[in-house]
């Protein structure tokens, strides 16, 4: 009975999703005729904020925060544990800073999700193209810190099932030691409410914990990788203990 309500909760709030996008996204596109760049961002990110309000009161998911201390006022690299669509959803509410996301180009063909996406200040690269992709990241991302933006990766490159890790990729790493800029690492426990491969959300609580900025100076993006992978897998098994006794 239980997974046959947040069945049903879940196909309510995929509806919400679509039926809220629509014009949300055909006002940002047409809004960006006349004006781009930060405040752009916020109206977009309007519509997150009220995506994550739905999964809260749709379906149950609540957010617990913890590390707010930890957030800088210059721009970072930030660099987080990736299980689910729900912090990529979350992230620009969380921040106080415009998150500039590094993201595969295919995202920007899906219908007015994706059209306002292509409108915003945001890097999106052929994963086919790997140096191409590089240099793209690294010109792109230099220019919108310099405007005091965030740039936002995931590591593991993709979603990781709860318990589980991927490989920790350093291309983050690597964009922060070029560019000068700190590391901000960010675990999350999203799979706990919405797992990889799933389209169902359950009912519970999301733990994001925020590291304190690791000083990219002086490091190489290996060796700084290492220590954000570090931080990140423990503080994991922290939040989800659980998930981690096999």
């Amino acid at each position: 009975m239980g997974r046959f309500v947040a069945a049903c909760r879940s196909a309510l709030y995929f509806v919400f999703l679509v039926v809220t996008v629509v014009p949300w996204a055909t006002a940002a596109v047409l809004y960006s005729i006349f004006v781009r760049g930060e405040r752009l961002y916020w109206v977009c990110a309007g519509w997150l904020s009220l995506s994550i309000w739905g999964a809260r009161v749709i379906c149950g998911v609540q957010a617990r925060v913890q590390g707010r201390e930890n957030l800088p006022d210059s721009p970072v690299v930030l660099l987080s544990k990736h299980q689910s669509a729900w912090e990529t959803l979350a992230f620009p509410s969380l921040m106080p800073k415009p998150l500039c996301y590094v993201f595969k180009r295919e995202l920007l063909w899906i219908p007015f999700f994706g059209w306002a996406m292509a409108r915003m200040d945001l890097i999106h690269i052929d994963r086919s193209k790997r140096a191409e992709a590089w240099s793209k990241v690294a010109e792109q991302g230099r220019r919108f810190m310099a405007q005091g933006n965030w740039v936002i990766m995931f590591p593991e490159g993709t979603r990781t099932p709860r318990g589980s890790q991927g490989k920790y990729k350093n291309g983050g790493t690597r964009l922060a030691v070029e560019t000068g800029r700190p590391v901000l690492p960010v675990a999350v426990t999203s799979a706990r409410c919405w797992p990889r491969k799933s389209f169902v959300l359950r009912p519970g609580i999301v733990d994001i914990s925020i590291g304190r900025p690791i000083e990219s100076a002086g490091r190489d993006a290996d060796s700084l990788m290492r220590e954000v992978e570090a931080w990140i897998e423990a503080e994991m098994r922290r939040l989800d203990p659980e998930a981690y006794r096999q």
